[in-house]
């Protein structure tokens, strides 16, 4: 069905501690993600986020996909969704260091969910050598 009617869970449908946070996230495999690369100010809200995935990402925000927004500095980010009712922002602030997501990425990107899961763990994508792997290409992503 819909990627808006399924719900996003944290690692096995429960959030779980790991190293002092929540776990992973797990996706349902229709739901995508899309990076705006250029600089947010980390004050805006659903409405303002929710504007951008429609002028800079050329998406609808009502999708249920996943728009990750990045502050200035790179140590904030906000993903923006729609959850069968509502929107919903997940914020993170880093105490110490930046989030590294690729220069590559262009906005509107389609970001894999491990690439994201590696940027907010601290690993930079870029330096990560993946080995080859069998996808149909219309499921192949960019990362």
């Amino acid at each position: 069905g819909d990627p808006a009617s399924r719900r996003l869970r944290l690692g096995s449908g429960r959030a779980t501690h790991h190293r002092g946070g929540l776990g992973m996230l797990t996706l349902p495999p229709a739901v995508r993600l899309f990076v705006c690369t250029q600089p947010t100010h980390m004050r805006r809200g659903f409405d303002r986020l929710a504007l951008m995935v429609e002028q800079v990402l050329k998406q609808d925000p009502f999708s249920g996909h996943l728009f990750v927004f990045r502050s200035r500095r790179a140590d904030r980010v906000k993903v923006l969704y729609w959850d069968r009712d509502g929107y919903c922002i997940w914020y993170k602030r880093l105490e110490k260091g930046t989030f590294r997501f690729p220069q590559s990425l262009g906005d509107g990107a389609d970001l894999p969910a491990s690439a994201l899961a590696m940027i907010l763990e601290g690993v930079d994508p870029t330096q990560v050598k993946r080995s080859p792997r069998y996808g149909r290409v219309s499921e192949r992503r960019s990362a």
